[in-house]
């Protein structure tokens, strides 16, 4: 049974010393997590996240461990934003516990507002590339998970083999992404520490910055081109140009060629993915959704390709 707004102020009360709880609001984030923003007497906001499975409790244990060791890299200055710092723990009736931080502020990303220049956008370039640069370690020294390059380009192809078995891809769109999963030269790349899963609401900025940076349970080590593909994807064209020219003068030692072709590539990978996640979860309406993405891709890319 998910726990309600109540028990969850109730767990916050519990894992942070003095909080005195005056109110309480549901909060939506991916994962298999109950969550709540919780208001306390001196209108300070925190943040509760308690896990519903074994497997969210083991993810939120990894998560905790890695926002320790990035909140070092912060006050170091290496990472130009904050990151979630944990205030308290709470132990759960079932086993696992909930933690809990203080909330984040500020306003999440609005990728349309994106222009060229030396702004926001070449901002986001930097703090990537930021994130790029952390040693392998930090990730891994988390019990989280960590990929060579061959080993991450195989899982693209068992995830495309699934996607295909569906019968749901368009034809031509599948043999154009497997011909590219096939090109062993747009595969050479090296891992790095990537977020995972950014969206808008997980980068918070102000004033023309990135201010902090949440939303860290599926890091890893693995494809630059994880990071870059949602904004590669969904920024104004105009801006992405900016992006990538500080992204590169940020990266030390970076010869990846086909970065940018890959982003792209995983940006629309990124649509057998959640055709997939409808079909395994039974969920009609994300399927359907999903073909109507995928078909609208399909046309763009055969009206794109060459006479």
């Amino acid at each position: 049974m998910p726990r309600s707004p109540l028990a969850l102020a109730a767990l916050a009360t519990a894992a942070v010393p003095g909080l005195d709880a005056r109110s309480v609001r549901p909060e939506e984030v991916p994962g298999d997590y109950d969550v709540a923003v919780v208001t306390a007497a001196d209108d300070r906001d925190w943040l509760v996240r308690a896990p519903r499975t074994t497997m969210a409790g083991a993810a939120l244990e990894a998560e905790i461990e890695l926002l320790e060791a990035l909140h070092l890299y912060v006050e170091a200055g290496v990472l130009p934003f904050t990151v979630p710092q944990v205030a308290g723990y709470a132990l759960l009736p079932e086993g696992g516990r909930a933690v809990v931080h203080q909330h984040v502020t500020g306003d999440p990303l609005d990728l349309d507002s994106l222009r060229p220049g030396p702004g926001l956008a070449a901002d986001l370039g930097r703090t990537l590339a930021a994130v790029h640069e952390l040693p392998a370690s930090v990730v891994e020294s988390c019990g989280l998970p960590s990929y060579t390059a061959t080993e991450y380009r195989e899982r693209r192809l068992v995830e495309l083999d699934e996607a295909a078995a569906t019968g749901k891809v368009p034809p031509t769109l599948l043999r154009r992404w497997e011909a590219a999963l096939e090109d062993v030269a747009l595969w050479r790349f090296q891992p790095v520490v990537v977020h995972g899963d950014l969206a808008p609401d997980q980068m918070l900025v102000s004033r023309g910055r990135v201010t902090s940076v949440s939303g860290w349970s599926e890091s890893r080590v693995a494809d630059p081109a994880d990071d870059l593909a949602w904004l590669l994807a969904a920024a104004p064209p105009e801006a992405v140009d900016s992006i990538m020219e500080a992204y590169q003068l940020r990266r030390t030692e970076l010869h990846d060629t086909r970065l940018v072709d890959r982003a792209l590539l995983v940006g629309e990978l990124a649509l057998a993915r959640w055709l997939l996640h409808g079909v395994r979860r039974g969920l009609p309406d994300v399927v359907e959704d999903a073909e109507a993405m995928l078909a609208d891709l399909d046309e763009a890319t055969r009206e794109d390709a060459p006479a």
